[in-house]
């Protein structure tokens, strides 16, 4: 009899989720690996990482006070190392929101790893 498991979060996802974790105190961290939708780039056809691409949805207090494009610098500054390194993070797609933004719309993965509003969750 044949099992199939989905493989755990690999090196760069645990990663991410740790300087997400240690920095922003996050109330949500939701990280979908999506490298594999971006295997046939021209980019990416020499590269043998399987943690290019990610979908990051962050719900922090931290972001209180902060435009989108603040709370998304913030991220990639945090990140510069991995995106910087051969191999490393290709490409992030955030959404960043404070709990109170969150409650209003929050965001839920759908089968397909995309992000829509949770209405469908509750």
């Amino acid at each position: 009899m044949s099992t199939h498991s989905k493989p755990g979060p690999g090196p760069m996802e645990q990663l991410i989720r740790k300087n997400i974790s240690d920095t922003f105190k996050p109330t949500e961290l939701l990280i979908v690996n999506e490298s594999y939708k971006h295997r046939h780039h021209a980019a990416m056809r020499d590269v043998d990482s399987t943690e290019t691409h990610f979908r990051v949805t962050v719900v922090s207090e931290a972001f209180s006070g902060q435009s989108r494009i603040q709370r998304q610098r913030s991220i990639y500054s945090l990140l510069k190392t991995e995106m910087a390194m051969e191999g490393g993070i290709h490409a992030l797609t955030l959404v960043t929101k404070t709990p109170e933004e969150y409650e209003v719309a929050p965001v839920a993965p759908k089968s397909n790893n995309r992000l829509e509003p949770a209405e469908a969750m509750r």
